[in-house]
């Protein structure tokens, strides 16, 4: 294994913040980034040394990128998988194409989990009114239909109370490729992020409690405050999918913990992800750093805590709220570049040092 030097370019694809951040992380050790993405001006390329505004299935345009980086890895999980695959042909992809194909496919990753004995919500194939029929009743009401690809911050998903739902549930997700879900009692909400290093090392960020708000993100608390057995158990799951699925880089794993202590997967990500933002004021190295190292062949940093945090999204006009952030004790603000808020979009976050935020910000 030889790491990346210094100087030595990454190629991030897709132009949002996880972008940005990984940008700002990597030139910290000395590296460059070159952003591609069909988006000008977005976080990602603001930060970089070059970016390229490309289709994401323009297979010229790719392969000029790919000559003009060292490794590519890729900020976001809704890419077509033609091209992840079309630039490993040229240069190291991390993580590889078999991760994206995976995470980006919701009946795969929990199938592929269910093989590794990992639980998971009780599923079903739906590829039709008949199979979501069937499908219902075989796991009951209420029940979560989702489409299998492309969804993120509860998009493309509807729940199904009863039989009166049915048919207008199967309108809603509008595709022949969908997964029906139990509903999961769950007691909260935690995910893991272990970091894969080139030589099958692994870093672990200890489990989080995460609080959605209309089905994004809102608040997340590190650590979260879980039973030993409960924290080993979510531990062992991220690890053992890390490394069933390879991972060179990063895998986020977000997992339902019940009232008796026990775990499900719900989905995971290979990539940075929102759930460890705190890492960048909270931990000793921070995520994006991490996903650096991973990829370049470079030791893993230490995933532990350095101070216990509280990380707050800033989502639309919370943005509008920056300049008494700033002013605010034990509070960290990072904001993401963007020109304009709208409601559901994702501005900034701050962290929280200390493990409390004041009333008005915490969960």
């Amino acid at each position: 294994m030889t790491a990346l030097q210094p100087g030595a370019t990454i190629g991030i694809v897709g132009g949002g913040q996880l972008g940005r951040m990984t940008a700002l992380a990597a030139a910290r050790l000395g590296y460059r980034c070159h952003v591609f993405s069909p988006e000008a001006d977005g976080p990602g390329a603001q930060v970089a040394a070059a970016a390229t505004v490309a289709d994401y299935q323009d297979l010229d345009a790719l392969r000029r990128f790919a000559k003009q980086v060292d490794v590519v890895t890729y900020e976001f999980e809704n890419i077509p998988l033609v091209t992840i695959r079309e630039l490993a042909e040229i240069v190291p992809a991390r993580p590889g194409p078999q991760a994206l194909e995976i995470s980006q496919h919701r009946l795969v990753e929990k199938t592929f989990a269910r093989e590794l004995g990992i639980a998971t919500a009780e599923f079903a194939a739906v590829n039709s009114l008949q199979d979501l029929q069937a499908g219902l009743l075989s796991i009951g009401y209420p029940a979560i239909l989702k489409t299998c690809r492309f969804g993120y911050d509860g998009k493309g998903q509807v729940r199904i109370n009863g039989p009166e739902d049915v048919t207008q549930a199967w309108a809603d997700v509008a595709t022949d490729e969908a997964i029906l879900e139990s509903v999961v009692a769950f007691e909260r909400e935690v995910s893991v992020i272990v970091a894969r290093g080139l030589d099958r090392s692994c870093a672990v960020y200890p489990p989080v409690e995460n609080h959605h708000v209309n089905h994004i993100l809102d608040t997340t608390i590190a650590p979260a405050s879980l039973p030993a057995a409960t924290a080993e158990a979510a531990i062992d799951a991220a690890v053992r999918m890390a490394q069933a699925i390879d991972i060179e880089g990063l895998l986020a794993v977000e997992l339902f913990v019940t009232a008796d202590g026990a775990v499900l997967l719900n989905e995971i990500a290979p990539r940075p992800h929102n759930s460890g933002h705190w890492t960048q004021d909270g931990a000793v190295t921070d995520q994006f750093e991490q996903l650096v190292r991973a990829i370049c062949g470079l030791p893993l940093g230490d995933a532990a805590v350095a101070t216990p945090t509280v990380m707050q999204n800033l989502i639309g006009a919370a943005v509008d709220d920056w300049p008494r952030l700033l002013a605010s004790p034990g509070a960290r603000l990072h904001l993401y570049g963007k020109a304009e808020s709208r409601p559901g979009r994702k501005m900034g976050h701050v962290n929280w040092l200390g493990g409390a935020a004041p009333d008005n910000h915490g969960p």
